[in-house]
């Protein structure tokens, strides 16, 4: 199931960050959140499925892994990202 909790947090954030400084680009900044914890859930899945549950035994690259995203994951890290970007790309 996709969840849209994430989009909606983002767009209230981009309304407010434009309310309080009038710049549209500011929520897409915000829209970083969920890219960044997205990507450190990646990296506890990884290290779950393959690290021995130990983080010296995750590479770099190992949040990137395709093994250890799912749709779930991948629309709660692009749709606010997305949403946000068009929203200030037409407003702006």
């Amino acid at each position: 199931m996709i969840g849209l909790a994430h989009p909606f947090i983002a767009l209230g954030a981009q309304f407010s960050l434009f309310g309080l400084f009038g710049n549209w680009w500011l929520g897409v900044i915000a829209s970083a959140f969920f890219f960044g914890r997205e990507i450190t859930q990646a990296e506890y899945r990884w290290i779950a499925a393959y690290g021995s549950g130990l983080r010296a035994n995750m590479p770099w690259w190992g949040a990137f892994d395709p093994r250890v995203w799912n749709l779930h994951s991948l629309t709660d890290c692009l749709l606010p990202l997305l949403l946000t970007a068009a929203i200030a790309g037409i407003a702006s």
